[in-house]
């Protein structure tokens, strides 16, 4: 358990950058493809935003969420309590940090016609989108491990309503990302639903972060055990 004073007061700041991980960056991203010319958000990924004159709106969105979720990380490590404080969920988290502040350094390439007058695909991936790619995999795959990871600490301390959630957390996860991915891959069924997959995937990610953060939060603002 964290102790009383500053200690405590640093890490309740770092589980409020958790906690509002999500909400910030879902709310740049909804906002910036609603305005977007020629932009689908049913149809486009979110890294497509990054790219053409105001990319640099979404590549600051992934910086700043970036930062948020591995101060959230080190909030939760520092916690040390309960299915929150499973420090392996917390590296897992740190790790899906660390993707999105390289997704803001690295740009994705152009896909499934956007920027307008683009390929659907290209012919074989730039270097810089590639590292994108690489860059998705701990956020795709991290957030729904830590799920996992918090689902089976949660379901040994007899917590079986959020083991449940965050173990649906992360087959939703990896369910809708599997369907984004065939359909960036052009899969005539799917291509038109990509970023609607996608989406679903993220929000229900960054829905269980700000979930789990609060968890914490709610634990470290008892008094302290004397």
């Amino acid at each position: 358990m964290t102790t009383a004073g500053t200690p405590r007061r640093r890490t309740r700041g770092l589980l409020r950058c958790g906690l509002t991980a999500g909400p910030v960056f879902v709310a740049v991203f909804l906002a910036e493809g609603a305005v977007r010319d020629g932009y689908r958000p049913l149809r486009h990924p979110v890294s497509s935003l990054a790219l053409g004159p105001r990319g640099w709106i979404q590549a600051g969105n992934f910086a700043v969420t970036g930062t948020l979720t591995l101060a959230g990380a080190a909030g939760l490590a520092l916690d040390g309590a309960g299915a929150a404080g499973n420090r392996a969920a917390a590296a897992l988290i740190g790790a899906a940090g660390t993707g999105l502040v390289s997704s803001a350094v690295f740009t994705t390439d152009p896909v499934s016609g956007y920027p307008p007058g683009t390929p659907d695909a290209l012919p074989e991936l730039s270097r810089a989108g590639a590292a994108h790619d690489l860059a998705a995999i701990p956020i795709f795959a991290g957030l729904p491990a830590a799920a996992l990871a918090c689902s089976w600490s949660s379901w040994r301390a007899g917590q079986r309503g959020f083991a449940l959630y965050s173990a649906s957390t992360a087959i939703t996860m990896l369910t809708t990302m599997a369907l984004a991915s065939a359909a960036f891959g052009q899969s005539p069924r799917l291509v038109t639903l990509g970023g609607l997959f996608q989406r679903a995937s993220i929000i229900t990610g960054f829905a269980w972060l700000s979930a789990v953060s609060s968890r914490a939060l709610e634990r470290t603002g008892r008094p302290a055990s004397r």
